[in-house]
């Protein structure tokens, strides 16, 4: 089948990915609150939320193998099919117990999903047209992020945990019923057969790629976390309900207006130009006084992280080549997740430990890290000319 920039396959895909990622991304706001409110203490509600990405993690590398030996479509619905039965287990649950191991559930299908959909996709693109195409990808996953959440806090407020929770099956399930009409299910060529006889659990070359992400990563997972806290502390006129709603819509129209340049210009463009937009972020933040401050760092905050995910994956991608992509994707996976595990985490020892002006300057050094990885690992990239 001869891929096509806009094909009917690849439509289907997207919409697909969409549906994956806004199914965890309604449950997450809404799941430690949950957990609460049959009788868990504050230890297993921090546990029960970051469960889902660390069992992800642990996964990756696995359904990365997976995805390059066996048709993409049956594992992206072994994804779907376990993450419906772990929003079943939400609806259902009565007991902490339950909802951890509908999170555990939830982390092997997101994995599968998450891996396998993106490793589908980049297939299907045309050589030329990966980066673009990926970008498009991300910005689906970015639609989901700003979408999902809303949607489950809305129910919640209206109608209660559960019902919340049969919206996140409903998505789940429309992921499976969607890939049955993709024509073209992702079976491995012969050459990825050949390529897989040994178990390898991170492709080595993706490896700087997912060092890079993890760093971008960091800051903007702490401020997920305790953005509202830091207002708070600070006591800050702020509408902090705005900010990731504008992070959202202003990542969607920069992947949308810059589409075309994740295919012409070289890694070190971006690199460069995402570091000082994610430097400016967290120093906007630093110093925020109001509304107006808060929507330069959303802005910026976009332009960093946001653009550094869907340039750091197209390229893992370039830099495995074709009969690896799934090790690259889910290579570069690990090192998101271990950004999303770790940002919470370091937030909350700086947020502990240090006076809370300093939150974010010691964030900060995220941004020379992030550039330094990139400098010691610029001749594989050249390698591959992408730099």
């Amino acid at each position: 089948m001869k891929s096509k920039m806009y094909s009917k396959d690849i439509i289907l895909i997207l919409i697909a990915s969409f549906f994956y990622f806004s199914s965890p991304m309604l449950v997450t706001p809404l799941i430690t609150g949950f957990t609460e409110s049959l009788g868990a203490g504050g230890a297993l509600m921090g546990i029960v939320g970051g469960l889902m990405n660390i069992c992800s993690l642990f996964c990756r590398p696995f359904v990365g193998n997976l995805a390059d030996k066996i048709s993409k479509y049956k594992v992206s619905f072994i994804g779907a099919a376990l993450m419906t039965v772990a929003s079943i287990g939400y609806i259902a649950a009565f007991d902490p117990v339950v909802v951890v191991l509908s999170r555990i559930v939830n982390g092997v299908g997101y994995a599968c999903c998450s891996v396998c959909m993106s490793t589908w996709m980049s297939n299907l693109l045309p050589e030329d047209k990966i980066g673009s195409g990926m970008g498009i990808y991300g910005t689906m996953n970015a639609l989901g992020m700003a979408v999902a959440p809303a949607i489950g806090v809305s129910l919640y407020q209206k109608l209660g945990y559960r019902p919340a929770f049969v919206a996140a099956a409903l998505f789940s399930a429309a992921i499976a019923v969607i890939i049955q009409f993709v024509q073209n299910k992702g079976e491995p060529s012969a050459a990825s057969a050949g390529v897989h006889k040994k178990l390898e659990l991170i492709d080595v070359k993706v490896i700087p790629i997912a060092v890079i992400i993890m760093l971008f990563s960091i800051p903007y997972c702490a401020t997920q976390s305790f953005l509202v806290t830091y207002i708070d502390a600070r006591n800050l006129p702020v509408t902090v309900s705005l900010f990731f709603p504008l992070y959202a819509a202003i990542l969607l129209l920069l992947r949308l207006t810059m589409r075309n340049l994740f295919d012409k210009k070289p890694f070190s463009f971006f690199i460069v130009l995402s570091s000082v937009s994610a430097f400016l972020s967290i120093s906007v933040l630093a110093v925020m006084r109001h509304n107006f401050s808060m929507f330069f760092a959303a802005v910026f905050m976009a332009g960093g992280y946001g653009i550094m995910c869907s340039v750091c994956q197209s390229t893992a991608i370039l830099l495995a080549g074709k009969e690896k992509r799934g090790l690259a994707n889910s290579t570069y996976y690990i090192g998101l997740d271990l950004g999303m595990a770790l940002g919470p985490i370091i937030g909350g020892l700086l947020y502990e430990h240090l006076d809370i002006r300093l939150f974010y300057p010691v964030l900060a050094l995220t941004v020379p890290l992030a550039l330094t990885a990139y400098w010691l690992n610029r001749r594989k990239f050249r390698l591959k000319k992408i730099s």
